[in-house]
Parts: structure tokens; C-alpha cells; sequence
């Protein structure tokens, strides 16, 4: 099996008018990945689906897979940052995972599921899906968003297709439970975002928060997680967006990732 390169794109939070980061999205096509993974949170303006169909438009030339998170759903609220802290210190960081109370805005995120199944990207929220690339087989196994309880994996669990060349496990975002089932059910690689590597970091010290109840030692890059006797890699994407309310990353850049796989042998 050839070496396969994925392009993961996750947490744009777009808003009406951002002209460089559409942009710039467009300008990863020139990567020309062999498929790309899309981890969610697309949206921070319930406007900015036309805008986000345009600045994904070239990569939705590519095959590709996708997840929500929260904030294709709901519009972001007015939150106050140290609330985050605070949390933390009672112990309540990453405990939250409710959807939001009565009276949000809804989020017309069914614009975005019918524009991306039109490109042919695969929905994977709390199914299988799989792709076809020079003759691989590529099996995908995905999640809900775990962070308003969407995700049900009593629906998708049994581990990896036998039959596939490689199969990846994907979700928005990375709270425990969802990583032990894969990780239990043998999946080799999990793919998440949500997190946006802290957003917030001290240089030389890292993120102190990641809004789920992983620690912070894996809130961005490349890590394993362990279960059951064993191991999966997982990729937490620190994302290219900000909330619509917090608007500013300090020592945590903007990213997408490209990713290599490599067969073992």
C-alpha cells in the first residue's frame, strides 16, 4: 500500500467577510491531498454557510469524509473565557457535553451536510462509510459530537472492516469515552478537533485548558491513547478558527494538517 496523504481541516468557525481565512482554505488544495477529513465546527455565523461552501469549494474536489461539532448546530454564545479557568479548578472542565439550553440559534447546518453529500464527502456522524482510492479500500468509522451528546456508539461498534485496506475512526470532539470505544475496538488511527490546541497557551508551558475531559499533555498534534491492553494514535487538530466571541489565539497558530500514512511493512 502506497503511502496516502490526509488532509484534516477542522473548527473553521467562519464568519461573514473573513476574506484572508476563506482564502487561505481555498489555498490548501494546492496540497493536493488523496482525501481529506473534515472534524467539524464549520460555522460561528448562522450566514456564513454560502461562505464556507466557498472557501471548502476546491478541497470538496477531492473525496473526503465529515463530522459536525457543536457549533454547526447552535450559534456560539457570549462566554466569558475565565469561566473555562474556573471550571478547571472545581473539577468541572470537560464536564459539561449538554446541548444548549431552549432558545439558541439554530444553525443551518443542513446546508452544509447537502452541499458536502453533493460533493460526494461522506457523512459520517454515528456511522460507516468507506472510500475507494487507486484501487484501496478505505473504511471510516465516525461519531457525533460527543460535546452536546450526540454521539452513539452502540451504533457503530465492532471495530474495523476486516475487508479494508486501512480504517480510521472519526469524531469533533475528544472526550474519553469516545476514545476508549475505538481504541477497545482496534481502531489504528482516531482523527479530532474541538479543542483548538487550548487556543490560549503560555509559551514554553502549553494550553491549560481543552473544553473536554482530555488532558492537556494531547490538546494538539499527534499522541496515543491507550484501552482495553491496546493502542491507537489519535491526531487532535488545533483547528483554524476561533469562537465569534473569543476571537484571538496567542502562542496555539492556526492550522490544517497534512498527514502521511504509512503502511507498517
Amino acid at each position: 500500500m502506497r503511502p496516502l496523504r490526509v488532509l484534516q481541516v477542522s473548527d473553521i468557525h467562519m464568519v461573514c467577510g473573513q476574506r484572508k481565512k476563506r482564502a487561505w482554505l481555498q489555498a490548501l488544495a494546492g496540497l493536493r491531498p488523496d482525501f481529506v477529513v473534515n472534524t467539524g465546527d464549520n460555522l460561528s455565523d448562522p450566514d456564513a454557510v454560502p461562505e464556507v461552501l466557498d472557501a471548502l469549494g476546491p478541497l470538496m474536489e477531492y473525496p473526503g469524509v465529515y463530522v459536525f461539532g457543536s457549533n454547526d448546530y447552535y450559534g456560539p454564545r457570549l462566554r466569558n473565557p475565565a469561566r473555562y479557568l474556573i471550571e478547571k479548578a472545581q473539577g468541572r472542565h470537560g464536564l459539561n457535553g449538554n446541548a444548549p439550553a431552549v432558545g439558541v440559534v439554530h444553525n443551518p447546518w443542513e446546508g452544509l451536510r447537502d452541499a458536502f453529500d453533493a460533493a460526494g464527502w461522506a457523512d459520517l456522524s454515528n456511522t460507516r462509510a468507506g472510500l475507494k482510492l487507486d484501487g484501496y479500500e478505505i473504511a471510516f468509522t465516525g461519531l457525533d459530537d460527543p460535546h452536546i451528546k450526540r454521539d452513539r456508539y452502540e451504533q457503530v461498534a465492532g471495530g474495523p472492516d476486516p475487508d479494508a485496506d486501512l480504517s480510521l475512526a472519526v469524531v469533533h470532539a475528544p472526550y474519553l469515552r469516545a476514545l476508549d470505544a475505538f481504541t477497545a475496538d482496534g481502531y489504528p488511527l482516531i482523527l479530532a478537533g474541538h479543542t483548538h490546541g487550548g487556543q490560549l497557551c503560555i509559551p514554553f508551558y502549553g494550553a491549560l485548558v481543552t473544553n473536554c475531559d482530555l488532558d492537556t499533555d494531547r490538546v494538539k498534534g499527534l499522541s496515543t491513547h491507550h484501552r482495553a491492553g491496546r493502542t491507537s494514535y489519535l491526531h487532535v487538530s488545533a483547528g483554524c478558527g476561533t469562537s465569534r466571541y473569543t476571537p484571538v489565539r496567542f502562542a496555539c497558530p492556526p492550522e490544517a494538517t497534512l498527514l502521511t500514512l504509512t503502511p507498517r511493512d
